[in-house]
């Protein structure tokens, strides 16, 4: 069985292989999403200037009002919804999608769909 430093050791190399690849642009932001066992959480970042335009995790009060756990992924899809919502206040519309060196499955994937669904447009 994989310890727990190995599954830590993994998910950081996963995450520079990515970001090798990924940057956000003024045009094109990323964004990047964290997850831990009670909550997730998505930032759109222009690493150019090196700062957050918009934020939204389980922890806002937006989003947390109607879940009964915010470690699920009805709780990310909401997310992922939530964040769109705002971006798009923001007039960001594309974004690069960085999942964080976690695989594009279960909680992450259902806020990346979540975010498509409300209007997100993502590109590589």
């Amino acid at each position: 069985m994989i310890d727990t430093k190995e599954k830590e050791r993994r998910l950081q190399r996963r995450h520079r292989r990515l970001r090798q690849r990924l940057r956000g642009t003024p045009d094109r932001p990323r964004l990047c999403v964290h997850r831990s066992l009670r909550h997730i959480y998505a930032q759109i970042v222009d690493d150019q200037q090196a700062r957050t335009l918009v934020a939204a995790s389980t922890l806002d009060k937006e989003v947390c009002q109607d879940l009964s756990a915010a470690g699920n992924v009805a709780a990310a899809s909401k997310v992922g919804g939530e964040i769109a919502r705002r971006a798009l206040a923001a007039g960001i519309h594309t974004v690069v999608f960085d999942r964080g060196g976690y695989l594009y499955h279960g909680r992450i994937k259902a806020l990346a769909e979540g975010a498509r669904q409300a209007g997100l447009k993502f590109e590589r």
